[in-house]
């Protein structure tokens, strides 16, 4: 898992302009337009269009691959509001954070699994599960509360929260969700939620992974072993035309002379990294 987002980093970097740049706007702007067109259209034919369903998907419909992310989850208008508010705040911050390519990667990563997951079920069980981008946007709240548990919003605009809370509430709703689906029933779309999660546990497993690692495993990487692998690349340093170097994208001082570069105390071991992923690594454990 951390060798393949190290990849993905490091491809980010070596491409500078792979990416949709607010990628989240125009999600939440398309979601806007559907909807107001939605309400004009009192026979679904819009909404119908769009979805991804497998079977129709199969016949030559490839465009739902994709459209199915436009399709508003609610149709009341304040619920739809302050969902399209939350999702272009977290996901604006997180693509801040990783770029505008680790964050299409991220987002089009869950529309893919999930249109899998719908493509498999229906080739194999022969049942068409006609899906939508609701839990892959909900699934935005647990990677923006790994990385930013203590952080304040306000719900509803006047209730001040930590995100970490609102993302346990998301978490009851998934569970909820669950639950509901296999009392019905309806076993396929109970998997639907937990599909959502993979591409959150691709992208954040090793970071929630870390935070429930045992404090005194977490304490001995520290003291022990990152003082002996300090001592271990202060010897090899000697032999190498730099002096430091980031274990994510590979920049060195040599080459980037005015860049930071900083030591990770969290970190198994001796790993240094640059100012743009010193805060945005997966820790290494061993």
């Amino acid at each position: 898992m951390r060798s393949l987002i190290q990849k993905i980093d490091k491809f980010c970097y070596s491409h500078p302009r792979f990416g949709i740049p607010r990628l989240m706007l125009y999600i939440i702007i398309g979601n806007a337009v559907v909807w107001l067109f939605g309400q004009m259209d009192t026979t679904n034919t819009l909404y119908s269009l769009l979805y991804f369903d497998p079977a129709l998907f199969c016949r030559g419909q490839v465009w739902r691959l994709v459209t199915y992310a436009l399709v508003p989850e609610s149709s009341g208008l304040l619920w739809l509001a302050i969902s399209l508010y939350f999702y272009y705040f977290i996901g604006s911050t997180l693509e801040r954070e990783w770029g505008a390519g680790k964050f299409t990667i991220y987002y089009f990563s869950g529309l893919l699994i999930t249109a899998l997951y719908s493509l498999l079920v229906y080739w194999i069980f022969h049942t068409r599960i006609q899906v939508t981008a609701t839990y892959l946007n909900l699934s935005l709240f647990f990677a923006f509360a790994t990385l930013w548990p203590d952080q304040r919003v306000l719900l509803f605009f006047f209730i001040p929260m930590k995100i970490k809370w609102l993302a346990w509430i998301d978490a009851a709703f998934f569970a909820y969700e669950v639950i509901i689906y296999l009392i019905h029933g309806y076993v396929a779309y109970a998997l639907l939620p937990v599909v959502a999660l993979l591409v959150y546990l691709l992208f954040c497993g090793q970071w929630l992974f870390d935070f429930f690692r045992p404090s005194h495993t977490r304490q001995r990487a520290k003291t022990v072993q990152f003082k002996q692998a300090a001592k271990k690349i202060q010897r090899e340093q000697a032999n190498r035309p730099y002096t430091r170097k980031c274990a994510v994208c590979g920049r060195t001082d040599t080459d980037y002379p005015n860049l930071e570069f900083r030591y990770c105390s969290r970190c198994a071991g001796y790993h240094c990294f640059c100012q743009d992923h010193i805060n945005n690594h997966i820790h290494f454990t061993e």
